[in-house]
């Protein structure tokens, strides 16, 4: 059985250096291989990790968040098998296991941290077994792809019984499936002054699971995000372990707040920017938190953070001036957006930077992304 499992890997591993060479990314494919020649790939190479497997899923965030609780895990002097790439679906795990395995049934790394699309995440953890599942966030996404949140919900809801879940306390689908959960973490936002004035009207998760009545929100954080209560059943958003204070955000540039935990607070400034950051450092803090990570390793590791490849990330260009040979350096910022609560987020946190800028926007309506692109007509351009 062992060499025929290596003899699948050795062919994996063929295909992806073929992919590599005719200039692919070689993220997802050698890993559909392999799950097509071993289709329990990812729990045998996954049951070699020392430390077993956490999952990361939300409709925001994910890459983002993973990132963040990468450096966190990696300052705690924890090795990894993480792919920074964002290929999240079964064939993105299975490729970065691929790329960790090693001879002898040896693996390259202690622990797995895989960020997984929400429509893989059932299957994925039923591979896995992680010791903890990170929901961040639900939001209306890819309608032609998801369908409706609930929908997503109610799947999450019956396939991660077993697992130990941190949940964003703010997102009212999210914090629901901590009900038969006693163990959950639940993390959020704890300062009004980053409130909006109202919820935008293309918010989504605006009734309660549990009896189909309006909520009241007390405050609004960020699309349907914030603290919320039921006036007809009583159910209310869970206090959350681990929390955000003093919320200060600097344009699309950087963002800092106290972050608040069971051992203690202390500040955070990221060199990332808006409220959505502030969400998903939060996120990572709170799944280091359930992984017992001491929490000056957690203040580091934060403290340290860059941003995700297309994430906020900043690209310096050469132009060409008006006189030959003249040339200038140019600062290019990628904000990525890809459903109505993402756009509004950034549109708030450029309305929070000084000056005048140039802004190219850019609609893809290609498969990875969704072919149905009418959700651009509920962001608040």
């Amino acid at each position: 059985m062992a060499s025929a499992l290596a003899l699948k890997l050795v062919l994996a591993r063929a295909f992806a250096a073929l992919a590599r060479l005719r200039g692919g990314g070689a993220t997802s494919a050698p890993g559909r291989l392999l799950l097509a020649l071993e289709p329990h790939a990812i729990a045998t190479l996954g049951a070699r990790l020392q430390r077993g497997s956490v999952l990361v899923s939300a409709t925001n965030g994910k890459t983002t968040t993973a990132a963040l609780a990468a450096g966190i895990l990696q300052q705690a002097g924890i090795s990894l098998v993480h792919k920074r790439a964002g290929a999240n679906m079964a064939g993105g795990v299975a490729t970065a296991l691929l790329s960790a395995a090693k001879p002898r049934a040896r693996i390259d790394g202690e622990l797995g941290l895989f960020e997984v699309d929400e429509l893989w995440l059932d299957g994925v953890a039923a591979e896995l077994r992680p010791r903890a599942v990170l929901l961040g966030n639900l939001f209306r996404d890819q309608l032609d792809r998801y369908g409706e949140l609930e929908a997503i919900a109610e799947r999450w809801q019956h396939s991660l019984r077993a697992e130990r879940l941190v949940l964003n306390a703010d997102d009212p689908l999210v914090a629901d499936l901590g009900r038969e959960h006693p163990g959950a973490l639940y993390f959020g936002v704890e300062d009004d002054s980053a409130a909006l004035k109202g919820m935008a009207h293309a918010a989504d998760a605006k009734h309660c699971r549990r009896c189909g009545a309006p909520y009241v929100f007390d405050a609004v954080y960020l699309g349907h995000l914030g603290r919320y209560h039921c006036p007809s059943c009583g159910a209310r958003r869970p206090s959350p372990a681990v929390g955000a204070r003093e919320v200060v955000l600097e344009g699309v540039r950087t963002a800092g707040f106290t972050l608040r935990t069971p051992a203690g607070e202390g500040r955070v400034e990221l060199t990332l920017p808006g409220l959505y950051n502030v969400y998903n450092a939060l996120a990572a803090a709170a799944l280091a938190t359930a992984l017992d990570v001491p929490l000056p390793d957690i203040l580091a590791g934060l403290g340290q953070a860059r941003a995700a490849f297309g994430r906020a990330e900043r690209l310096r260009l050469s132009t060409a001036g008006a006189t030959a040979g003249e040339h200038a350096a140019a600062e290019l910022q990628i904000m990525l957006v890809k459903n109505p609560a993402g756009a509004n987020e950034v549109l708030r946190t450029l309305a929070l930077e000084p000056g005048r800028h140039d802004l190219l926007g850019v609609l893809n309506d290609k498969i990875a992304d969704g072919r149905d692109v009418s959700w651009i007509w509920d962001a608040d351009f």
